[in-house]
């Protein structure tokens, strides 16, 4: 085994959830207020997700009022608390990019028999 999968191996997480891209998530997000810390819930579908060992992201967008959000996590970051499957999603790319540019009936992504 190499030196560098020797560190990270300690800092990989083991109960993230299989998912792929066009899945619907939840994600709980720590989020740290001053003193206070609580879990903030961004539930949308996977954009696009980057494989890079301990470096590994995934972006999630959802509709907010109209407007489209968009945000990256990283899937082994102490900050990410947990990851939630809503509905799994049947896609035919890796990237779903051309999602941005749609709204309304155009924006749904078929269901995963």
């Amino acid at each position: 085994m190499n030196i560098l999968d020797q560190i990270t191996q300690d800092y990989k997480k083991n109960d993230v959830p299989e998912f792929n891209v066009g899945d619907t998530v939840k994600v709980h997000v720590k989020i740290i207020e001053g003193q206070r810390e609580r879990i903030q819930v961004f539930e949308g579908y996977v954009l696009k997700m980057q494989n890079g060992g301990i470096s590994q992201t995934f972006t999630v967008r959802r509709l907010a009022q109209g407007i489209g959000v968009e945000k990256t996590f990283p899937i082994h970051s102490p900050k990410v608390d947990k990851i939630e499957v809503v509905k799994k999603g049947r896609v035919r790319r890796a990237k779903l990019n051309y999602m941005r540019e749609r709204t309304g009936k155009a924006a749904r992504i078929k269901k995963a028999k």
